[in-house]
């Protein structure tokens, strides 16, 4: 039992330390993905659409770094920026969203990379404090069941 509490133990420590470690590439690649996902931008129902979608609905946020970021897209030239951005879902027209002058007073100007990132990071000391508590449920687990098997000797287990 204590060889497997320390197996789990040793994975998880290695896993904290691993994303730690590469955080930063976390974050470069997301931003590249979510680029990538506003190129590759549809009104079909994919699932890299319906996330951009979540996330700009969910955080109000619009593009990448800000709103302009959907101008450099295909889907901008035919539709604007998408209702995802709009502050007011009944106030935003398919003309209103095909003007970036307009858009810019309808739409939610934050880039949503920016916020994704630092929701994160203000996760990132719940999920930390949660995972030290159960790393030292662990470690007390790992010291009890030592302890157990060294009080435990052939005769007395099979008096039990």
């Amino acid at each position: 039992y204590a060889m497997l509490l320390s197996l789990i133990f040793l994975i998880v420590l290695v896993a904290a330390i691993v994303g730690f470690v590469f955080r930063h590439e976390i974050k470069t690649n997301f931003e590249s993905n979510l680029k990538l996902a506003l190129e590759d931008y549809n009104v079909t129902a994919d699932r890299h659409s319906e996330a951009v979608d979540t996330i700009q609905r969910t955080l109000h946020c619009c593009g990448v770094q800000n709103y302009s970021d959907w101008e450099r897209t295909e889907y901008f030239s035919q539709r604007g920026i998408p209702r995802s951005c709009c502050k007011n879902q009944n106030d935003c027209s398919e003309e209103d969203l095909k003007d970036p002058n307009k858009a810019k007073l309808k739409v939610f100007v934050d880039g949503c990379f920016f916020l994704v990132t630092s929701t994160m990071e203000n996760k990132m000391s719940v999920v930390a404090g949660i995972s030290f508590g159960i790393a030292c449920f662990q470690l007390i687990g790992i010291i009890l069941s030592c302890c157990l098997s060294r009080y435990i000797t052939n005769n007395q287990y099979e008096m039990v």
